[in-house]
């Protein structure tokens, strides 16, 4: 009996020599981090950070955290932010973010609300502590932007893995529950009539990438895409519908170079929409809304297409025929 309890009192003395070893390793990591980050010119800054969780968790804690990367002019403003890992699983990551936050894009700086943001984040063994998997949770989300435009969802989810058996390949499913965009939106491409929220938004879809998504993606350079294979993207709102297939190739420039199908139902309002919003000018729409109107009645059914559109030289061709401008796919 007394040797067991010295047993006892030597494996617990022990775990709590490795908890606090652990939780001062991840200390000094972070603190090094930071240090880091403003050496090379970034804002990195916090109030505090704490490490606790004894005996069976080590959880990281940020208050009033503050990250600006100047070269891609995105930046992100919490009032904490916290990471949990088991003891002795230290690659399984538990993210958690605060009810509110603020995010800076090059173009617009929102303001994010949600009742939930959670993630469950994988690595996979090495310095840089490559991506392997990861889910992400969020209930009733709201990002807000300073020009008054609000956007709201009542759940978001979203899941992204590595495929294995191919380098730098990344499956992600995404849906988004209660979808609604912002009433200004609404007004301007004339959809008033529609219900105020998507009856469905998903996508899923593998993307290859020119490196793997670790640390250095975010210390150093976003991995950029170099195909995409999109197996199903689908959006209803009402009356319209909007499905998407296909794969295209991404140069290094973010030209693509591949057919995407696509398959809408009341297509017309939808061509409408896009001009009204300025993705299309007047006189390409009326051309795009002749030409598909005559390959709609083709097929029978003049509210309903069904047509691949090719994307090559940094423009989208429906058939032979240009039809606008292809975007480029470029990370910052």
């Amino acid at each position: 009996m007394k040797r067991l309890l010295i047993a006892i009192i030597v494996a617990a003395i022990a775990w709590a020599g490795y908890w606090v070893l652990a939780s001062q390793g991840v200390k000094a990591g972070m603190t090094a981090w930071f240090e880091d980050r403003r050496a090379q010119g970034w804002v990195a800054e916090y109030d505090d950070l704490s490490v606790a969780g004894f005996p069976n968790r080590v959880d990281t804690t940020f208050t009033n955290l503050t990250l600006a990367d100047p070269g891609t002019g995105w930046a992100w403003d919490a009032p904490f932010f916290q990471m949990m890992t088991l003891s002795y699983k230290p690659n399984h990551i538990i993210a958690i973010w605060p009810n509110q936050q603020r995010i800076s894009t090059p173009d617009q700086k929102f303001d994010v609300t949600s009742a939930k943001l959670q993630a469950s984040v994988v690595l996979d063994q090495g310095n840089a502590l490559p991506l392997n998997r990861a889910n992400l949770v969020a209930d009733t989300l709201t990002f807000a932007a300073d020009e008054g435009q609000t956007t709201t969802m009542t759940a978001l989810r979203a899941a992204i893995h590595t495929v294995e058996g191919a380098q730098d390949t990344y499956a992600f499913a995404v849906e988004a529950d209660g979808f609604a965009p912002p009433m200004e939106l609404r007004g301007l491409i004339g959809a008033a009539d529609l219900p105020r929220s998507f009856d469905a938004l998903r996508a899923q879809l593998e993307v290859s990438f020119d490196d793997n998504w670790d640390r250095r993606a975010i210390e150093q350079r976003r991995p950029q895409p170099t195909r995409l294979d999109l197996k199903l993207a689908e959006a209803r709102w009402g009356d319209l519908e909007l499905m998407l297939a296909g794969a295209v190739d991404i140069d290094a420039e973010g030209e693509l170079d591949g057919r995407i199908t696509l398959k809408a139902r009341n297509w017309r309002q939808i061509v409408q929409m896009a001009v009204k919003s300025g993705q299309l000018n007047e006189t390409l729409g009326q051309q795009l809304e002749d030409g598909l109107g005559l390959l709609s009645r083709l097929s029978g059914n003049p509210n309903t297409l069904d047509v691949p559109l090719d994307f090559r030289a940094g423009l989208i061709f429906l058939g032979p025929v240009p039809i606008g401008q292809a975007p480029r796919v470029v990370l910052r």
